[in-house]
């Protein structure tokens, strides 16, 4: 099957990529030249595990094409994706406004004889299936209306595992109507659901809703864990240990449970803030998800009263290490990133930083110059600190080499925004240790 991808960010660029490595010939656009030209180099322009093996392989068996003519990539395409961005506008709705121009294009491209399935594969507000449709319709020069069916298709991506996410999918949803579209995605997909994973079908409102209630239950489930560590601490109960006793119950799960300083990245905040909006624009206050968003602003600077009050309030000139600058481990994606929030509140209060990243360090150096420094790996980055801050779960980080920690150091002390360290363990090391929902290790 041909199929074109429009849009070669996150989503675009592993959605075009797993789909040819199921033997369709893929064709991803985009308007930026210098990505284009990368990716026709050979070049992959995102961090994402097990990509970049089959974005080669697929290359080099001719399956894998990019353009930045739309016109190129649609023209024998029987699938079109639209993997464009909907960043959150000024008061928290998704901007519509890369795919509604993309779709008045399509109108003009389009040809009566020549059926096409548009998919929207953008986490999209609930109706933008049909606000495409009436963008084709309305810049189309010929009668296209039955060459063309609009289908909601949303991701589930999980930044860092992703490749294995979109070829082992837990479920495929497919919001559409059509008879004929039906066929043509349960044709696509069926390679990817071999194991008996299913293939949802349902109207495209309710595909447009399920992404947006997807990953706010999830947001609220981190939420709901980050208050309960909150509380652990003024009660005196350890989060692990609630966090094992309510996970082994079958109806609420062990995934989503483990507390810090909040969720970031490019899904669950957006995501949140737009159902929200949503919400409020068809008269109804959702309650949780504003308690959500709330909360998490807080959780990504929770442990900034904890380095504060342990250094009697004064920060000014006070340097820090800090560990982890992605929102999560296996990216390098920062947007919303808690360390961010971190650096800025550190900064504010008088004290310098030197950070460490697996992968995230370019893109802080584009954002943020020499408003910190950066170290060549995690324990140049110790060098003369008054402590460490913990900032992301990357798996190196996890059992380091204390003996470096403990030479490099000033004071032996950590401030842990993802809970890493077993507390026995830094006590019995010496370690001054603060956590997330634990007793503080006073050494």
């Amino acid at each position: 099957m041909k199929i074109a991808v429009v849009g070669t960010g996150y989503v675009g660029l592993v959605t075009g990529t797993c789909f040819s490595e199921t033997g369709n010939t893929v064709t991803c656009v985009d308007i930026d030249q210098k990505k284009i030209d990368k990716l026709n180099s050979g070049q992959i322009t995102i961090y994402e595990p097990g990509l970049e093996k089959i974005f080669l392989r697929n290359q080099k068996e001719g399956r894998l094409f990019f353009t930045n003519s739309l016109e190129e990539a649609v023209k024998d395409a029987a699938i079109v994706f639209l993997a464009l961005p909907t960043p959150p506008g000024e008061d928290g709705s998704a901007d519509l406004k890369y795919i509604l121009g993309v779709s008045a294009d399509l109108g003009r491209l389009l040809k009566p004889s020549d059926y096409k399935v548009i998919v929207d594969k953008s986490t999209v507000p609930v109706g933008t299936a049909e606000k495409v449709k009436t963008a084709i319709l309305q810049n189309a020069t010929e009668d296209i209306s039955k060459a063309f069916d609009v289908v909601s298709n949303p991701e589930f991506l999980r930044e860092g595992v992703a490749v294995d996410d979109f070829m082992k999918p837990d479920r495929v949803v497919i919001g559409t109507g059509s008879e004929r579209a039906t066929k043509v995605m349960n044709d696509l997909y069926a390679p990817f659901v071999r194991q008996g994973n299913p293939i949802i079908f349902m109207d495209e409102k309710s595909a447009e809703l399920t992404k947006y209630a997807a990953n706010s239950f999830l947001a609220v489930k981190i939420t709901f864990m980050n208050e309960i560590a909150q509380l652990c601490e003024k009660l005196g109960a350890d989060v692990d240990m609630v966090r094992r006793g309510i996970g082994s119950d079958e109806r609420i799960g062990k995934r989503f449970l483990f507390p810090g300083i909040g969720y970031g990245g490019s899904c669950f905040p957006k995501d949140v803030q737009a159902l929200a909006k949503s919400s409020t624009e068809v008269n109804y206050e959702f309650k949780i998800l504003d308690a959500v968003m709330d909360v998490n602003e807080k959780q990504k600077l929770h442990l900034i009263p904890k380095i504060s009050q342990y250094f009697g309030g004064d920060l000014r000139g006070k340097h820090f290490t800090l560990w982890g600058l992605a929102f999560k481990p296996n990216t390098d994606d920062i947007r919303e990133a808690p360390a961010l929030y971190i650096i800025d509140a550190l900064v504010a209060a008088g004290a310098t930083i030197t950070a460490f990243d697996p992968e995230a360090m370019p893109n802080v150096k584009v954002l943020l110059g020499d408003k910190i420094r950066f170290a060549e790996n995690q324990y140049d980055a110790l060098q003369d600190a008054d402590a460490l801050v913990i900032a992301t779960e990357w798996n190196e980080f996890r059992t380091p080499d204390f003996d470096r920690i403990t030479k490099s150091l000033k004071n032996k002390v950590i401030f842990d925004g993802r809970n890493l360290f077993d507390l026995e363990h830094v006590q019995k090391l010496g370690f001054h240790y603060e956590s997330v929902g634990r007793r503080a290790i006073n050494n």
